[in-house]
């Protein structure tokens, strides 16, 4: 029964089910069992049943299953009493070493830190792994506490299309609490997502910075209309020494557009050389 519920719980594509399997889960630990004896009928060991769970769960984790799945899942974990992956990354939080980390470990990571007391001034991804090291998948999985962070610096080679679709979820959401964000990557690719002049004006806020160091910026496809266009142009005006290859292509980019960016070019310490 536990197995079918946890299988249904991630095939749903809307997550209703989720704080149902939670209390499902919940009901199987052996002091709930003792008190609904009476509605009950107990078949095999309890005991049993549930490491079955556990151990089924954990598998599921460590697949590439979504963020909020898996966050879901280690919930289901607490509710049946099992905190070992949680504990076994607080124990590599509290030594300080760098090591790579599983994706079961990845997705303990983001519920100790998405679930601390504390709020998230500030989230280092490279605390925890090195920029050459950092794949789409990381990128993916960590995407909730960046969105849940004030600041968040990230030191990669490039972010693709896949995680670029996730970053676009959190430069449009609007209960994102991320103000700063220190990225230091020679291509981040943002195309074919509906960022639109909204999510370009949050974008270019955090462009602006000059700890925002983005080399190759591709908009393609996004949205992008003159208002957007505007909003980059202060963004490059404020920080300008970075940013070599903007691409704008298949946007709805008019005159004064375009003249925006133009501008642009010839500011002394504009580094842009593809437009």
């Amino acid at each position: 029964v536990h197995r079918s519920a946890v299988d249904q719980t991630l095939y749903s594509q809307t997550g209703h089910l989720d704080l149902f399997l939670r209390f499902l889960l919940g009901l199987s630990l052996e002091s709930n069992r003792k008190l609904l004896h009476a509605f009950i009928t107990q078949t095999g060991s309890s005991s049993q049943n549930k490491e079955k769970t556990v151990q089924y769960i954990k598998k599921k984790i460590s697949t590439n299953i979504n963020t909020e799945k898996s966050i879901n899942l280690l919930y289901c974990l607490n509710e049946l009493g099992d905190d070992s992956l949680v504990e076994e990354i607080q124990q590599y939080l509290k030594s300080g070493a760098q090591s790579e980390l599983s994706p079961s470990q990845w997705s303990a990571l983001v519920f100790v830190l998405l679930t601390s007391a504390q709020d998230l001034e500030e989230f280092d991804l490279n605390k925890y792994i090195t920029p050459d090291e950092i794949r789409d998948e990381i990128l993916v999985r960590v995407m909730p506490v960046i969105a849940a962070s004030r600041k968040a610096i990230i030191r990669c080679s490039k972010i693709t299309k896949r995680s670029g679709k996730a970053l676009t979820s959190v430069l449009n959401s609007e209960t994102s609490s991320l103000r700063e964000l220190h990225l230091t990557v020679d291509t981040l690719n943002l195309s074919e997502n509906k960022l639109e002049d909204s999510g370009v004006k949050r974008l270019s806020a955090l462009l602006a910075n000059p700890e925002c160091k983005v080399k190759d910026l591709r908009l393609w496809s996004c949205g992008v209309s003159d208002e957007g266009c505007a909003a980059l142009d202060s963004a490059l005006r404020s920080n300008p020494s970075h940013l070599k290859d903007l691409n704008l292509s298949g946007n709805k980019v008019g005159d004064s557009g375009v003249k925006c960016l133009s501008a642009v070019l010839e500011h002394p310490h504009c580094k842009l050389e593809k437009l």
